[in-house]
């Protein structure tokens, strides 16, 4: 149903309400609520591929280099053409191992006002090392990230478009989080520290965007285009955000894609949502792929130079980004 048979059918409703009472006000009132639980856009995998795509032919998007810059540009041009109000966030932060990073968060807004809010998350910098690459020459080779940071960015672009043409009940925040993969090196011989991992994220739950920042809960996309993944309910979304994963599994289950979410919690990622829960407080879960059984806990490609656009397969996109649709979209 499109947006016009939907405003015709609400102002019909209306009429019949106020001619014949209160009882069949309630029944409008229920059968409105049916038609607007109805009224999902539909997620274009296409879409969503190509700009998953768009980024990747950047080359690797590393803080501090060209590459980065352009393909920052980019996302935030892209979110101006779909509607969005654009924050840039820039930040100067300290990477494990002294570098000093040039930092992006790039943050684009539907309905700024309103505060009723969803915030959903990707990391768009890709990893400096393919440093769980099988060849070890690979290991200090920059990755391209196809799955690894373009594919959920990829997934909210393609809803940053569809939330334009229409708008849910809630604000939307797309937040593209950068230098989540900056890391310790396998190698390294220091300390390791979770707070090596995901910068921006720990900078933006300190320095939100918008002052007194908060939204009723958070979705993090994190290598949502691979090939025949298993997405089980994390362990930190489970202890901090269980009722949202709930809603999240269950509209995946709702929409028949119960083989690709999997009703079982297991696997635990140090992910950005981990200092956006800490720090920020708001509640967040991890869409990211588990493989409890096999020789990789993620991606098999991941942190590898096979990391490439032959790692994204569009059902996967198709699966994640319609889940996520359906969740904002149903969302009083």
């Amino acid at each position: 149903m499109n947006k016009k048979h939907l405003i015709w059918a609400f102002g019909a409703m209306l009429l019949t309400a106020t001619a014949c009472g209160g009882s069949k006000n309630q029944k409008a009132d229920a059968t409105l609520q049916e038609i607007i639980s109805v009224t999902v856009p539909q997620f274009n995998s296409d879409s969503a591929y190509q700009y998953v795509k768009m980024q990747v032919d950047f080359g690797p998007r590393v803080p501090n280099s060209k590459e980065h810059v352009d393909c920052g540009n980019y996302l935030a041009s892209q979110l101006e053409n779909f509607g969005a109000q654009v924050t840039n966030q820039y930040a100067d932060l300290i990477a494990y191992n002294g570098t000093l990073l040039k930092a992006r968060n790039i943050i684009g807004s539907y309905q700024p006002e309103n505060k009723k809010r969803i915030a959903l998350f990707a990391h768009w910098d890709s990893r400096p090392w393919a440093d769980n690459d099988p060849n070890e020459k690979n290991h200090y080779t920059p990755i391209l990230g196809a799955n690894d940071g373009a594919s959920g960015v990829g997934v909210l672009l393609e809803i940053a478009r569809q939330i334009q043409q229409q708008q849910p009940n809630l604000g939307i925040d797309l937040i593209f989080l950068d230098a989540e993969d900056y890391g310790t090196h396998q190698k390294h011989t220091g300390n390791f520290s979770e707070e090596a991992w995901c910068l921006g994220a720990q900078y933006w739950a300190r320095n939100p965007h918008v002052q007194g920042y908060n939204a009723r809960f958070g979705i993090l996309l994190d290598m949502v285009g691979g090939h025949n993944p298993s997405f089980y309910r994390e362990y930190h979304s489970e202890r901090y955000a269980k009722d949202v994963n709930r809603k999240v599994w269950d509209a995946a289950h709702k929409l028949g894609y119960g083989n690709y979410f999997i009703d079982e919690a297991r696997g635990g990622a140090t992910d950005d949502h981990l200092f956006i829960n800490r720090i920020a407080g708001i509640k967040t879960i991890d869409i990211i792929p588990h493989n409890p059984e096999g020789d990789w806990e993620f991606d098999p490609n991941w942190h590898t130079v096979k990391d490439d656009m032959d790692n994204i397969n569009p059902q996967t996109l198709q699966v994640v980004g319609q889940t996520v649709l359906e969740v904002i979209y149903n969302e009083k």
